[in-house]
């Protein structure tokens, strides 16, 4: 379909004056990359060339279907020519072969084309700086289109650190030799010494936040490219992050977070970066990340021209950021970002002159009022205080929400297959996920069998009630003479256009300490 859809925009546009088409960027692709055997017979459908047009693409279409279907399970049914067919890319030339390995994940001839890269190289390393980087910007420039999923990007990444891997021997003896050459005893170097990687790359969940797929995924990127990453884990301090940053002497700091108040705790990092003066550039993703918040929020905090702060999309683009941003010829790739991002600020504060909000007495004013009194009384818990959860494997399989998971992974299929499991049907990202669910039921069907963890949670219920307007007294027991903690809620401030429109607290929910109800309050943590 997107071969047809090619050739006949190719030709409206070329020879018959079509002057505007709404089309799918993501899913187009150039005239020139279709093969020209499917080529000729999307030529003969849309210009009617012979008869049999449409039952030449009938047919090529049924064999096409085949031979993908077989090809996922590793076998060939086509015979000879679908054998030279498969392996016709290694008669490309030696980049061409290597982006194409690190596009589909083929590990098999990696060391015999880079062994070829390398001997047509000055130095080692000029082979990563080189065809291998060029390799994993084509996969950058996929994922970013669409047309490859995260899962796929991780087995390029793989490809790309086996490739690094072949070309270490080669780089320690080039040092060697150098280090000999300059009367340097080779065998006492620094074992932290990082001469031999592209850059040194500091990364980190913020304070306040455990979640860690999305890092670790960007650490094994850029480590499986040359750089050396260090991996502080999660919920890690300010202090922390940039103490450490500063006794390695990295690069370039990476912070990442996936809920919102991450976002705060990465401004607060910034801050600090500006206090002591740091000079590394500072790169921010993660799930709850923006580049508008980047560039509002945390940009101004710290961001120049000699140590930007840059957001991130995803894992697969970390390479190619990081890349631009130790390249001699950074500057202009600076530039573009700071002037990028500046935009998005105007653009930002045009839209806050037209926005108004509450003050917060007036919001109060017209806040949702429960008469609690009138309602049927709260629920009772059966059991007051912390009470901790154990929980096995087998429980809690059945009541996994799979949708988030896909999601980290950045799988999302399209209507009417969003969700779990209808997401396997997708005809775009539906193998994907299936075989991506597959390794994940392993995984867990591995911890149950080794009880390499264990699930715990603990659920708490307390006595509380609501006290003024947006604060909740949490109590001891539920005597609530003594105050165990109070809560102090946001509410809703913006205004809205409706009518009716409640500015909503959490504490509109509590029934008030002056109602004399017995409300209480859950938390949860696992």
């Amino acid at each position: 379909r997107e071969s047809i859809h090619s050739v006949f925009l190719y030709h409206a546009v070329k020879e018959s004056g079509m002057d505007v088409g709404i089309v799918n960027a993501l899913e187009m692709i150039p005239y020139h990359e279709v093969e020209p055997d499917l080529l000729e017979v999307c030529e003969n459908l849309v210009h009617n060339k012979t008869p049999d047009a449409t039952e030449q693409m009938l047919e090529r279409t049924t064999l096409e279907k085949t031979r993908l279907e077989n090809l996922k399970k590793g076998i060939v049914t086509d015979g000879a020519a679908a054998v030279v067919k498969v392996d016709s890319w290694r008669d490309k030339t030696c980049q061409d072969r290597l982006t194409h390995a690190l596009i589909n994940g083929i590990t098999e001839f990696i060391d015999k084309d880079v062994e070829e890269a390398r001997l047509a190289a000055t130095k080692p390393l000029d082979v990563i700086e080189g065809p291998l980087m060029s390799g994993m910007n084509v996969v950058g420039d996929l994922f970013g289109a669409g047309k490859m999923f995260l899962p796929q990007v991780i087995k390029s990444a793989r490809v790309m650190k086996k490739a690094v891997a072949y070309l270490l021997p080669f780089m320690e003896k080039e040092k060697r030799e150098k280090m000999l050459a300059e009367g340097k005893d080779p065998d006492l170097v620094d074992e932290n010494d990082t001469s031999n990687f592209a850059g040194t790359f500091l990364i980190a969940t913020v304070k306040g936040d455990v979640h860690d797929i999305g890092k670790n995924i960007v650490a094994v990127v850029l480590g499986c490219n040359n750089y050396k990453v260090y991996d502080l884990g999660v919920m890690v301090s300010c202090e922390k992050i940039l103490d450490e940053a500063k006794r390695l002497n990295v690069d370039i700091i990476g912070l990442s977070g996936l809920i919102t108040p991450s976002l705060d705790e990465m401004v607060t990092v910034a801050k600090e970066m500006a206090k002591r003066n740091m000079t590394q550039p500072l790169l921010i993703g993660g799930a709850t990340t923006s580049k508008m918040h980047t560039a509002v929020k945390v940009a101004p905090m710290f961001s120049t021209a000699e140590h930007p702060v840059i957001h991130v999309l995803d894992a697969s683009r970390s390479v190619t950021v990081v890349s631009n941003l130790l390249n001699q010829n950074k500057q202009e790739y600076v530039e573009s970002v700071l002037e990028e991002y500046e935009e998005m600020r105007e653009d930002y504060l045009a839209g806050l002159e037209n926005r108004v909000f509450l003050t917060m007495a007036e919001a109060a004013s017209k806040r949702l009022q429960i008469d609690f009194v009138a309602s049927p009384p709260p629920a009772q818990p059966k059991q007051m205080g912390a009470h901790v959860v154990t929980k096995s494997i087998e429980d809690v399989i059945p009541f996994i929400d799979w949708n988030p998971f896909f999601q980290t992974w950045e799988l999302r299929g399209r209507y009417p297959n969003r969700g779990y499991p209808k997401i396997f049907n997708d005809e775009k990202v539906g193998p994907e996920a299936k075989k991506l669910h597959d390794d994940a039921l392993k995984m867990l069907e591995s911890i149950r069998q080794t009880k390499c963890l264990t699930l715990r949670g603990i659920v708490g219920m307390y006595a509380a009630n609501s006290v003024g307007m947006e604060d909740v007294e949490v109590y001891t027991d539920d005597s609530r003479t003594q105050v165990a903690a109070k809560f102090c809620m946001l509410r809703e401030q913006a205004e809205s256009d409706a009518p009716d429109k409640k500015y909503l607290s959490q504490a509109d929910f509590v029934a008030p300490k002056s109602t004399g109800i017995a409300d209480h309050l859950g938390m949860f943590a696992v």
